[in-house]
């Protein structure tokens, strides 16, 4: 019997290692979360704007995104959840009296972070991460 090898999903790209790249990025996924959730007193001040912590940590979600998949539906869709994600983290921080309020700004530089991120889609830079797989996975 002649199989076709096997191959991670249509959505990904075909890195040698798929599953490692999409585990690392829903991993940043969960430590986005988490510090979102956790008491602000309990993460360090990083010195700038919130609103810049929240653009720059959805811009690598979206950017990491495009680097794991291959295609534009897969990155629409991602990015769509994205969104929801920043939009629903904002509400629990407002329901869970962890010392967090809601903060619609926070949504929408979520949400700006998440553009930037997608923007990445239409450089060189889209495929860095298979290039970096094919180095350090040859065969």
């Amino acid at each position: 019997m002649n199989r076709a090898p096997y191959r991670a999903g249509r959505s990904l790209k075909p890195f040698r290692r798929p599953w490692l790249w999409a585990g690392l990025w829903m991993l940043v996924i969960a430590l986005v979360v988490v510090a979102s959730l956790v008491p602000g007193r309990d993460l360090p001040d990083l010195e700038v704007s919130d609103k810049t912590e929240h653009l720059a940590a959805y811009a690598l979600l979206a950017a990491g995104a495009v680097q794991v998949f291959a295609r534009r539906r897969s990155w629409a869709v991602v990015c769509v959840l994205l969104v929801l994600m920043g939009i629903a983290i904002e509400f629990l921080q407002g329901a869970m009296g962890q010392g967090r309020t809601m903060d619609r700004y926070d949504a929408l530089a979520n949400t700006l972070g998440v553009l930037v991120g997608l923007a990445t889609a239409f450089t060189p830079l889209r495929d860095a991460l298979l290039w970096l797989d094919s180095r350090l996975f040859r065969r």
